[in-house]
C-alpha cells in the first residue's frame, strides 16, 4: 500500500498504437491518492485510450503503468484495483437497483448480509434509498447514472476511473449531477479520474487537469492555473474562451519584450521572448468604452461593433478591429435588459491591462 503523499496513478513513457496510428504518444503522468483528475481534449486526441489502458481493456506498447504501487503489466482488467463507470451507464435493465448495484459482490462470493449491507450504504451516498426495488426504465437519466456509479462504487475501487459520464444527460442536471459528483468523491475520498471532451466540465470538478492533443499531454495543472497562465498556444484556446493575435517579439531592456502586432501595433510586455509569440486576452478581461482611455499600461484597440450574443448574467460583444476574427468581450448584465449602452454599429475603444496579456511561445 502507498503512503498518503504517493501517486496511485503513474504512468511512464506509455505508447499505443493502432496500426501505423499513435493514439497515445509517450505519456508520463502521476494521480495522487485522493485527487479529482480530469483528462480533457477534442475527439480522438488519446484521453479515452489512455482510460482504457487504465482499466485493462487495451495493452500499452511501451511503456510502464503503477496503480496503488503495483505494475499493471499483464494484470487482467477484473484483478486490477479500478472500476470503470461507461458513458452508456451500462448497467442490466432487467435487474432492479438493489440488484444492479449488488451484482459485482455477488460475482465476487461475498454472504447475502454483507452485499444488502453494502449497497444500502452506497445507495444512502448516492441518494438512491427508497428506490432499491425500481427497475432502470423506471428512473430518469439522472437516476440511472447514480445505479452506475453506486455499482462502481459498491466494490470500494481504489480507483475510479469515468468515461463522459454526464454526457447522456441535459444541461440542468448535468450542472446539478457534477456538483454531485465532487461532493461524492470527497466524501468517499477514492480517487476518481473523469476523462471528458467539456472543458468547463473539468474546470469545475478537478483539483487537477491534463490537456491531451494528438496522443501528448500539453499541460498538467489546476484548473486555475491552466485558465490563467496556459503553456501554449493550443491549451489557451483550448480552456475557455480567448482572443489570439500574432506578433514578433524582441528583447527591450531587462525582462522587457517588444511586439510588434499587426493589429495591435506595438506592445510591450514583461518577459522573455523572441521571434513568433503569440498575444492572448481573456474576454471578460477587456473593457468597452466611447472615447479612448489614458490609463498607464494598458493595451488598447479600435474597432466597430459587430454583433452581441445575449446570455443573461452576461453578454459577449463582437468587435470588428480589421482580423481575421472579431475580438470578443465579455460584459456583466447590470441592467434588466442588459448592453443598453452598446449596439451594433457602434464605434468603440477596446482595452485591458497589459498585465492581463498572456505571451505564448508554444
Amino acid at each position: 500500500m502507498l503512503a498518503q503523499n504517493e501517486p496511485i496513478i503513474r504512468l511512464k513513457g506509455v505508447s499505443k498504437f493502432f496500426g501505423a496510428a499513435c493514439a497515445v504518444d509517450n505519456v508520463s503522468l502521476d494521480v495522487m491518492r485522493g485527487e479529482f483528475f480530469a483528462l480533457v481534449g477534442p475527439s480522438g486526441c488519446g484521453k479515452t485510450t489512455l482510460l482504457r489502458m487504465l482499466a485493462g481493456f487495451e495493452t500499452p506498447d511501451t511503456g510502464n503503468l503503477f496503480i496503488d504501487g503495483r505494475d499493471m503489466t499483464g494484470v487482467r482488467a477484473n484483478r486490477r484495483p479500478v472500476n470503470l463507470v461507461f458513458q452508456s451507464y451500462a448497467i442490466f435493465p432487467h435487474m432492479s437497483v438493489a440488484e444492479n448495484v449488488g451484482y459485482g459482490l455477488k460475482i465476487a462470493g461475498l454472504a447475502r448480509d454483507e452485499i444488502m449491507a453494502r449497497t444500502a450504504e452506497v445507495l444512502r451516498l448516492v441518494k438512491l434509498t427508497g428506490q432499491e426495488k425500481k427497475h432502470p426504465g423506471q428512473l430518469s437519466g439522472g437516476q440511472r447514472q447514480r445505479v452506475a456509479l453506486a455499482r462502481a462504487l459498491v466494490m470500494r475501487p481504489a480507483v475510479l476511473l469515468l468515461d463522459e459520464p454526464l454526457s447522456a444527460l441535459d444541461a440542468r442536471l448535468r450542472e446539478a449531477m457534477q456538483l454531485e459528483l465532487v461532493h461524492l468523491q470527497k466524501t468517499v475520498g477514492i480517487t476518481f479520474l473523469i476523462v471528458t471532451h467539456d472543458q468547463s466540465e473539468a474546470l469545475s470538478m478537478a483539483d487537477r487537469i491534463a490537456v491531451m492533443d494528438q496522443g501528448a499531454i500539453c499541460q498538467v495543472a489546476s484548473p486555475g492555473e491552466l485558465y490563467e497562465a496556459p503553456n501554449c498556444r493550443f491549451v489557451a484556446d483550448f480552456i475557455g474562451k480567448i482572443n489570439l493575435f500574432e506578433g514578433a517579439a524582441a528583447m527591450h531592456g531587462k525582462d522587457r519584450i517588444r511586439i510588434n502586432s499587426a493589429i495591435l501595433g506595438e506592445v510591450e510586455l514583461t518577459g522573455a521572448a523572441r521571434g513568433a509569440v503569440t498575444l492572448a486576452v481573456r474576454p471578460e478581461k477587456i473593457r468597452i468604452s466611447c472615447e479612448p482611455q489614458t490609463l498607464l499600461d494598458i493595451i488598447q484597440v479600435r474597432g466597430r461593433v459587430s454583433d452581441i450574443a445575449y446570455y443573461g448574467g452576461y453578454s459577449s460583444v463582437f468587435i470588428d478591429i480589421g482580423a481575421a476574427q472579431p475580438l470578443m468581450a465579455d460584459i456583466m448584465n447590470a441592467e434588466q435588459n442588459g448592453m443598453r449602452n452598446v449596439t451594433p454599429g457602434d464605434n468603440v475603444y477596446c482595452s485591458w491591462r497589459a498585465a492581463d496579456t498572456l505571451l505564448l511561445t508554444g
